[in-house]
């Protein structure tokens, strides 16, 4: 089985964006060369993405508008809307938990993305 984990960026007071839904706080107050990059490591065991809407449309507009910044990995956008999918990019309208149980089954690595990260693993 599985171990699942989450790979987040929360502030102290337990949220992972403001409350206009911006991410800024995540640059920090200076230099970032001094903290420890824990997410690269983190991405090199994964093959699978789970991310809602509003992080998708996030990284599209905001963070990464010109370029699909997962383009290495397969990605499950979940959301109610009706998009066309690529073959990296599955717009799918399930529960997120059957979705999971589904991948769990032909995928090796997967992981969630909502500003924060869940992993499942075969370890």
């Amino acid at each position: 089985m599985r171990k699942v984990s989450l790979f987040i960026a929360m502030s102290l007071d337990g949220y992972i964006a403001d409350s206009k839904g911006g991410v800024d706080w995540l640059k920090g107050q200076g230099n970032d060369d001094e903290n420890i990059d824990t997410y690269s490591e983190f991405i090199k065991n994964i093959d699978t993405i789970l991310m809602g809407w509003n992080t998708y449309y996030q990284v599209v507009t905001e963070l990464s508008p010109k370029k699909w910044i997962y383009n290495d990995f397969t990605t499950y956008i979940i959301t109610h809307k009706e998009y066309p999918s690529s073959e990296k990019i599955r717009f799918v309208s399930v529960d997120p938990i059957d979705l999971v149980k589904s991948l769990k089954e032909e995928r090796e690595r997967i992981f969630g993305y909502a500003v924060g990260l869940i992993s499942f693993s075969s370890s």
